[in-house]
């Protein structure tokens, strides 16, 4: 029988989200905590250039390889589980890696806390779809779930910096441990179990197919930021595509395969993945140049860039936390595009950034752009989870983040390959005679750098060209990100104008489904009411 009134989340499932966000706050906090720990950690450990880089990227690697499996594995044998495993497992090592001997034990227990945090991340989103069944309630739950994501990792930074200036670079890990050690102590009674009952068994060449297939695009994406096209990053790339192009046949002749294709049947479900995917992209691309601006042309120090970010997280906030009362009001769509619109005006904006001055336009270009991206982050999020059927909410969650991990690494790859690419060929035309072009040319920490050591006046004439060679980056970025930014605002206002405004009605087959909603013992909830 097919059940009208979808039942309402009552107080229970409330706190429950509660619960639920702290190990996303710690997730965001976790992927920025560590860069003001490198000075410290660095005279400890005396890791090679090969190892620092290893010790900063595995985490982020391994949480996006691993994200399909674990949510496909949460559908199986049940998300809560798999919620407090991975809890658990983040635990143990966040201790590892704080009592850390050596780079490659390090290397080790960062490489550990990724595939703990692939498991984490999948299991919240699904748990609320899960607890959430009424879809304004549902957007809600969403928006506050991806409002605590922006919180943390604004937070990271300065929580870090306080950290550090009282105890050692290993502290920075033990954030994690009382935040889990709460999660495994409530949530076996807030957070309901469910799993699906005919998903079949994991298939382990599918989960090896899609662990390579998504590694090998993210590295070649990160080597394509770092050093340009070449033949290792093109070649990590063509294997991404073609791993992916087999793990995608296989999915089609499987009975029970690691992902469902035909969730991308559902338009809705589609576009949102591709807008969240193109969204972060530009997001990711925008604060590459952003934070660099602040500290190598303003000559900030990390913790004080980091407070000055502080008013885009606020930005992302106000505008993912608006957004179910917008949608409850218009269409999804139509408050994606406006949101988009507010971002493309805001990228503009910063084309008027100079070398010599703009801190305060850059400021409220980037919070104007968090209030912007904000309906697009939650309601784009929202979408995917609550277009797929509850069974595979677990693995709908995994492809939601998947989007997000491929969006920003491709904004770091193709909008700083666009950027850098116009800082090499400015500095190249601008820098005084005399100086080292080569290194100039790697990048503006590399110039600055130099020029710190060349003395007046070959150093400041080189320092200037540098920055006003970054900046024209900027610009050229920024310009980019506006018209993308406007495009997706058109689109997400054609393709998802059929999408109903929020608590209008069900808009899928899954949110007619009718199984009973059960508490955390298992047991049958009957709802009294609405």
């Amino acid at each position: 029988m097919t059940v009208d009134t979808p039942p309402r989340a009552g107080r229970r499932e409330w706190i429950g989200l509660a619960v639920l966000a702290l190990p996303t706050l710690l997730l965001a906090m976790d992927m920025t905590v560590l860069h003001l720990a490198i000075p410290a950690m660095t005279a400890d450990l005396r890791p090679t250039t090969s190892q620092m880089l290893w010790i900063l990227d595995i985490y982020g690697f391994l949480i996006a390889g691993f994200l399909i499996t674990m949510g496909t594995l949460g559908d199986r044998i049940g998300r809560r589980r798999l919620l407090l495993i991975g809890g658990a497992a983040f635990a143990a090592t966040s201790v590892l890696a704080a009592f850390s001997t050596s780079a490659e034990m390090l290397i080790l227990a960062r490489a550990l806390l990724g595939v703990a945090g692939a498991t984490l991340m999948p299991s919240t989103l699904s748990l609320i779809r899960t607890m959430f069944h009424d879809p304004a309630q549902r957007t809600v739950a969403v928006s506050v779930w991806m409002t605590c994501f922006a919180v943390g990792g604004a937070l990271g930074p300065i929580l870090g910096g306080l950290l550090l200036s009282r105890f050692e670079w290993g502290a920075v890990f033990l954030l994690g441990v009382p935040v889990m050690l709460l999660l495994l102590v409530l949530g076996p009674f807030l957070l309901p179990e469910h799993r699906n009952a005919d998903a079949g068994r994991l298939d382990l060449i599918s989960a090896v197919l899609s662990l390579t297939a998504i590694l090998s695009i993210v590295y070649g994406l990160k080597v394509l930021a770092e050093d340009g096209p070449s033949t290792a990053s093109l070649a990590f790339l063509a294997l991404g595509l073609l791993t992916g192009v087999v793990f995608v046949r296989r999915q089609r002749v499987l009975a029970h395969p690691l992902v469902d294709l035909t969730l991308f049947r559902d338009r809705t479900f589609s576009t949102a993945a591709g807008l969240l995917t193109v969204g972060l992209m530009v997001m990711a691309g925008s604060q590459l140049f952003t934070l660099q601006y602040l500290q190598l042309v303003q000559g900030l120090s990390p913790l004080q860039a980091g407070l000055w970010s502080l008013p885009n997280a606020a930005g992302l906030m106000v505008g993912a936390m608006s957004a179910p009362a917008l949608a409850a009001r218009t269409r999804p769509g139509l408050v994606i595009a406006g949101g988009m619109a507010l971002t493309a005006v805001a990228l503009a904006s910063l084309t008027l950034v100079g070398a010599d001055g703009g801190l305060l336009i850059l400021v409220a270009a980037s919070t104007l752009m968090g209030v912007g991206l904000g309906p697009m982050a939650a309601l784009g999020t929202d979408l995917i989870v609550g277009s797929a059927p509850v069974e595979r909410s677990g693995t709908a969650s995994a492809l939601s983040e998947t989007s997000t991990e491929l969006g920003a690494g491709l904004g770091i790859a193709v909008m700083g390959s666009i950027g850098f690419g116009v800082y090499r060929s400015r500095i190249s035309e601008s820098a005084p005679e005399g100086v080292d072009l080569h290194t100039a040319r790697e990048s503006l920490g590399a110039a600055v750098d130099l020029a710190r050591g060349l003395g007046d006046p070959l150093g400041t004439e080189l320092l200037t060209a540098a920055r006003e060679a970054f900046v024209s980056g900027l610009h050229v970025t920024a310009t980019v990100g506006a018209v993308t930014a406007l495009a997706m605002a058109v689109l997400a206002a054609l393709l998802l104008k059929q999408t109903p405004e929020a608590g209008e009605g069900e808009g899928s087959s899954a949110d007619r489904s009718t199984e009973p909603d059960m508490d955390a013992t298992g047991r049958v909830n009957v709802p009294t009411g609405t």
